[in-house]
C-alpha cells in the first residue's frame, strides 16, 4: 500500500512540475510576444521545451511574424518607391511647366500674330508633354498596385503590331525615319491584352523617337513555341547605355535628350510584359540598342 502510495505522489510531483515548466514558459512566450510587439524587434520566440506542443506554437508564431515583416518590408518599399516616383516625377514636370509660364508671358507681350501662333504651337506641345508625363505616371502606380489585374484574352498580335507602327508614320516621315519592319506573315496569336500590347510597343518607339534616334527596326517572328518581338534602335554612344538598369523607373541614358520624357516608358513596357506571362531584355548590338520580347504561343498560332 505504502509502495502504491508513493508512486501515486511522485506521479503527481512530476505532473505538477511539468505543469509548472508548461506554465512558465507560455508566459515566457507572451512576455517575448509583448516585447517584439513593442519594440518591432527581429528576434524569434525561444523555449525551453517542445512539450504539449510548445515547440510547434514557437515555430508556427516565428513563421507568422515573418511573414508580417516581409509584408512590412514590401510595404514600405513600395511606400518609398511611390515617393521617390512623385518627387522625381515633380522634378521632371517643373521644366516644362517653367517653360510655358514663360511662354505665355511672351505671347502676351507679342503684337505679332504670326509670333503669337508660333508661341501657342509651342505651348501646345508643352501641355501634350505634361499630359503625357501624368499618364505614365498614372499607369506606372497602377502597375505597381497589387490590386490591379490585367485582363488577359487571345490576341492577334501581327494586326497590333501593324496598326501600332501605321500610327507612327507620320512622325517618322517628318522626321526622315524609314523604318525597317520585318513581320510575320503568318498570324501569331498570344494569351495578352491588346491596350497593353499596343502601349508596350508605342513605349519602345517613343523611346528612340525621344533620344533622337534616326533608324528603328521592327521584327515580330516565332520560333518553336514562342513568339518574338524586337525593336531596335541605332545609338550614337553604346557605351552611355548600361543595359542592366533601362527598365529601372527614372533611368535616362541621356538627360538632354529626356526633357520631355518621364523616364517611366520602358518600366511600364516591363511591367505590362511580365503581367502577360512574357520575358523582356535589353542588349546592345553593335551601334544598336536593342529590346526584345518573348510570348509563350497561344494554341491558335
Amino acid at each position: 500500500m505504502k509502495l502504491w502510495l508513493g508512486i501515486l505522489i511522485a506521479i503527481i510531483l512530476i505532473q505538477g512540475a511539468l505543469f509548472w515548466k508548461y506554465q512558465r514558459q507560455v508566459k515566457d512566450i507572451c512576455r517575448q510576444l509583448a516585447f517584439l510587439m513593442k519594440y518591432d524587434s527581429n528576434m524569434l520566440i525561444t523555449r525551453e521545451t517542445d512539450f504539449g506542443g510548445i515547440g510547434e506554437l514557437a515555430d508556427l508564431l516565428n513563421e507568422w511574424m515573418g511573414v508580417r515583416r516581409r509584408e512590412k518590408r514590401e510595404y514600405l518599399q513600395k511606400e518609398k518607391m511611390i515617393s521617390d516616383t512623385y518627387t522625381n516625377l515633380s522634378h521632371d514636370i517643373r521644366t516644362p511647366l517653367t517653360s510655358l509660364d514663360g511662354y505665355v508671358q511672351l505671347m502676351e507681350n507679342c503684337e505679332s500674330p504670326m509670333e503669337q501662333k508660333q508661341y501657342m504651337k509651342i505651348i501646345q506641345e508643352r501641355i501634350t508633354s505634361l499630359k503625357a508625363m501624368l499618364e505614365e505616371l498614372f499607369t506606372f502606380t497602377k502597375l505597381k498596385n497589387d490590386t490591379f489585374h490585367l485582363e488577359l484574352t487571345t490576341c492577334c498580335i501581327n494586326k497590333i503590331v501593324k496598326s501600332t507602327i501605321f500610327s507612327y508614320y507620320n512622325e517618322w516621315t517628318a522626321r526622315g525615319i524609314k523604318p525597317e519592319i520585318h513581320i510575320s506573315e503568318k498570324l501569331l496569336f498570344i494569351k495578352g491584352n491588346e491596350p497593353g500590347i499596343r502601349r508596350v510597343l508605342q513605349n519602345l518607339i517613343k523611346n528612340g523617337l525621344d533620344h533622337g534616334q534616326k533608324k528603328i527596326s521592327i521584327a515580330l517572328f516565332s520560333m518553336q513555341e514562342q513568339i518574338f518581338l524586337q525593336v531596335k534602335n541605332q545609338v550614337e554612344d553604346a557605351k552611355e547605355i548600361d543595359v542592366s538598369q533601362v527598365f529601372e523607373r527614372f533611368y535616362k541614358a541621356d538627360e538632354a535628350r529626356s526633357k520631355t520624357s518621364s523616364g517611366l516608358g520602358l518600366s511600364i513596357a516591363r511591367e505590362l510584359v511580365l503581367r502577360m506571362d512574357g520575358e523582356i531584355q535589353a542588349r546592345i548590338e553593335g551601334q544598336e540598342f536593342c529590346v526584345e520580347i518573348v510570348f509563350p504561343k497561344n494554341e491558335f498560332s
